[in-house]
């Protein structure tokens, strides 16, 4: 399940624009170059949508290969400085979703938004409620708020209890959404006991 939250996770990093222009990530390693071509080259391989430990095995060497024929220079120093590993480019993808997620809810706190949510039942009957957000920020934009496992139920109570909580975790007023948008399902729309009427 764990997988499968990371991977709707990591498939919305790729798709969205980023929030801010800063990236706040690349703040306390901008000293160091090869962190930040570390950093680079992680993006590339989410993106490309390729084994993490292709940074070792196909990258690096190829790195190696530019640097000696073309630069004319020793390329072991400087691949050495370039940390490729398949835990450290897991590693660098998730610094990434989470600061993504940071700026996100920076932008939340502070402005209105238009919330949809959408419940789905996976294959070995476990519930997600997928949470996307849009909001206007130098023009409208779209951007997935979470996917949680829904481990009771999937009531409109659970449903918004669960988003409830996630607000609160984060410091985002409830009065900061202004529509709330979702699939039609009587847990979502329900007069008395769906989502909608919490």
């Amino acid at each position: 399940m764990r997988l499968q939250l990371a991977k709707v996770k990591v498939s919305s990093m790729l798709h969205s624009k980023p929030v801010a222009r800063a990236n706040t990530i690349f703040q306390h390693i901008l000293g160091n170059d090869g962190f930040l071509a570390s950093y680079e080259i992680s993006k590339i391989i989410v993106k490309a949508r390729k084994s993490h430990n292709i940074g070792e095995t196909v990258i690096l060497p190829a790195v190696s290969a530019i640097i000696s024929s073309v630069v004319k220079q020793n390329a072991i120093e400087i691949t050495n400085s370039i940390p490729l590993s398949n835990s450290s480019v897991s590693r660098r993808i998730d610094e990434m979703v989470e600061d993504v997620e940071k700026q996100l809810i920076a932008h939340l706190q502070v402005k209105q938004f238009a919330l949809q949510l959408d419940e789905s039942t996976l294959r070995d009957n476990e519930a997600l409620l997928l949470a996307y957000v849009r909001f206007n920020n130098e023009g409208p934009k779209e951007e997935m708020l979470f996917a949680r496992s829904l481990t009771t139920d999937t009531k409109g109570e659970t449903i918004f209890n669960e988003v409830a909580t996630y607000f609160k975790e984060n410091n985002v007023p409830l009065k900061n959404i202004i529509a709330c948008a979702t699939d039609g399902a009587p847990s979502m729309t329900g007069r008395y006991k769906g989502f909608i009427s919490h």
